[in-house]
């Protein structure tokens, strides 16, 4: 069967004869003394999944080109799950500047989730007013930070993770994450320390603390509610038990409200 350039068309589906005849007629054309001496594949182009493969070839000059759609495999199925991981374990807490964004790295060494946290500390207050008790005195310098400790035994798979609190620390204080488990899932606690106060102004110093006269006592007292210094108790006992009762009540709210 001769060579047909014509054959086949875009999107045909190719019959093996077909295509076997159409090598064997380019076989014949070189060997005829065509001119033809050279091949040349001008594309390999991936079609989807059950679709026909095609093949063009075209003779320009003494050279054939050749265009190949190849349709790609299909999707394999998936494959073996994962081995579970035991528990997480956080590696470091970092206290960044303030205003950079929070940031949690995570990684697996194949038992373990590693978790490393960016957390920013709060901005600085601005200056506050004192009032007439004195200026604050300067924040005590922090305890530098432990060493880690050891890793615990390893557990069961988690489910999830969850946080349970997020505190305010006070200001200058180390940020710290507190992570446990219960068996299903993973519970974080943040420390977050807030911001500096702001430098203080230039108010005095407190004075000594001072003390309260007398007459000065008595002025606060005097005219806030009505005593009863003017009024006579009642001493005549009654005879009825009743009566009786009510009298010692009356000389007690008398006596009480005496200056």
């Amino acid at each position: 069967m001769p060579f047909d350039p014509a054959w086949p068309q875009n999107g045909q589906n190719i019959d093996a004869d077909r295509f076997r005849a159409q090598f064997a007629g380019i076989i014949d054309l070189i060997g005829s003394g065509s001119g033809i001496n050279a091949a040349q594949v001008d594309s390999t182009n991936t079609l989807p999944p059950s679709s026909p493969a095609n093949a063009s070839v075209s003779v320009v000059g003494n050279t054939l080109h050749f265009t190949f759609e190849i349709p790609q495999g299909q999707e394999g199925p998936m494959g073996q799950q994962g081995p579970p991981f035991a528990q997480a374990v956080v590696d470091a807490v970092n206290t960044v500047d303030p205003g950079q964004p929070a940031a949690v790295g995570v990684s697996f060494d194949g038992t373990n989730v590693r978790f490393t946290f960016d957390i920013p500390r709060g901005n600085d207050g601005a200056p506050g007013s004192n009032g007439s008790d004195g200026s604050q005195g300067p924040p005590g310098s922090d305890g530098g930070q432990g060493p880690p400790g050891n890793d615990g035994a390893q557990g069961p798979p988690f489910a999830q993770a969850v946080v349970d609190s997020v505190n305010t620390l006070p200001a200058g204080s180390n940020a710290a994450v507190n992570v446990s488990f219960d068996g299903t899932n993973v519970h974080f606690t943040f420390d977050i320390p807030q911001g500096n106060d702001g430098s203080n102004g230039s108010d005095g110093a407190q004075g000594p603390p001072g003390e309260i006269s007398q007459a000065q006592l008595d002025n606060a007292i005097a005219g806030t509610s009505a005593n009863t210094n003017a009024v006579s108790t009642l001493d005549t006992p009654f005879a009825d038990p009743d009566m009786e009762a009510m009298r010692q009540k009356m000389n007690e709210m008398i006596l009480n409200g005496r200056r």
